[in-house]
């Protein structure tokens, strides 16, 4: 089948996009506005975008707690998903009152960083603290139709690892278990890992 984006007729169920581009990490983003008041919330939309220096980018539906947090305080927390915080992960994703605490309601502990200002979830295997480097919507082919999305652009700064997940030395996805966000409803944890070294021309 194929069908084009500008009506979106495609006939099934539900749109396939995002089960397209699957599976995505999850940024389970921690901010804290100059007030004080904190949020919490998952974002299927995070990846890493640079190794140097360290970038990672978060984006939103429209300026949520989080991007409006981040931007006032200029910096956030990516804090690491794994397969015995997905229950915890999913509550703090709550249409929640602005200054109320996910952490509080998804029985989360926060814990002060050690760089930024933004809490990070203490029970997280690891997190990344980041200060904010540029936020932006993006352009798209209607230059009269911007994206409903803002992306928020973060420099790593410092990162959190708990010993427990390491052996000799390298983080051990199987003892990690990250989640990540497939389409519709859909997670899933890694089960299985592989090795495959990336071929030289050089070498035929």
């Amino acid at each position: 089948m194929f069908y084009t984006t500008d009506d979106n007729r495609h006939g099934l169920p539900h749109d396939p996009f995002k089960a397209i581009v699957a599976p995505r990490p999850i940024g389970w983003i921690s901010t804290c506005d100059p007030s004080g008041r904190v949020n919490l919330a998952p974002y299927s939309f995070f990846n890493a975008i640079c190794d140097q220096p360290k970038l990672v980018m978060f984006s939103s539906v429209g300026a949520k707690d989080s991007v409006t947090f981040a931007e006032r305080s200029g910096n956030f927390v990516a804090n690491f998903v794994s397969e015995h915080l997905a229950k915890q992960m999913n509550a703090t994703s709550v249409d929640a009152p602005r200054g109320e605490s996910e952490f509080e309601y998804a029985g989360l502990t926060p814990v002060a960083s050690t760089l930024v200002s933004a809490p990070r979830v203490a029970e997280a295997y690891a997190a990344l603290e980041c200060r904010v480097t540029q936020t932006f919507v993006p352009e798209t082919l209607d230059a009269n139709a911007p994206a409903n999305a803002i992306l928020v652009v973060g420099q790593v700064v410092g990162i959190h690892i708990d010993e427990q997940i390491l052996t000799e030395g390298l983080v051990d996805v199987a003892k990690a278990r990250p989640v990540s966000r497939l389409g519709y409803l859909d997670f899933a944890t890694t089960t299985t890992v592989f090795s495959m070294r990336r071929p030289r021309w050089s070498q035929g």
